[in-house]
């Protein structure tokens, strides 16, 4: 059976990553809140149910992508049950085509690794000139949940702290 924990509020006793640690002490230098919930690798949509149920809100999908050159990087954040439709993510931008950028880009750019992509890794220096690109209907939610780059720990925080308190210092694209 899959493992998830019940709600802790506080950062976890260990980082996994350096990510992970700056995600935590972002939350607490700009005053967000949030629940998180330990798990097992949640790697499925049906491991994402089980998250979905315990912490009382879905996952976000987050997708990484770039341009074909390689030189133009999208974190895309939509629901968990929207298909990823490259036509329609790059006429609502007006960019040529993209694909899904590779692991390696991924972990150089974001801190994390396939499963565990995250609009909280906009905080790394590395990731500034990653575009950020999140579904209005998203946007416009009460509560957002995420992984906190980590494949095993998923987190809760109202939306509005996500992009007024937590996302401050970066530019947000909103489409339909």
């Amino acid at each position: 059976m899959f493992k998830v924990s019940d709600i802790i509020t506080t950062p976890p006793a260990e980082f996994s990553t350096e990510l992970q640690r700056q995600v935590y002490a972002t939350f607490a230098e700009r005053g967000i809140p949030f629940g998180r919930v330990d798990t097992d690798p949640g790697l499925t949509m049906e491991d994402c149910q089980h998250i979905d149920a315990k912490i009382g809100v879905r996952i976000v999908k987050t997708i990484f992508v770039c341009n074909r050159q390689q030189t133009e990087f999208y974190l895309y954040v939509t629901t968990d049950d929207k298909p990823f439709v490259t036509r329609n993510f790059c006429g609502a931008l007006g960019i040529p085509r993209v694909s899904f950028s590779s692991a390696e880009k991924l972990w150089e750019l974001t801190g994390v690794e396939v499963g565990a992509t995250t609009i909280l890794s906009a905080i790394l220096p590395q990731a500034a000139g990653v575009h950020l690109v999140m579904d209005r209907g998203v946007a416009e939610s009460e509560w957002f949940a995420c992984t906190d780059g980590t494949a095993t720990c998923f987190v809760k925080l109202r939306t509005r702290d996500l992009l007024d308190k937590y996302l401050k210092d970066r530019e947000l694209t909103l489409i339909d």
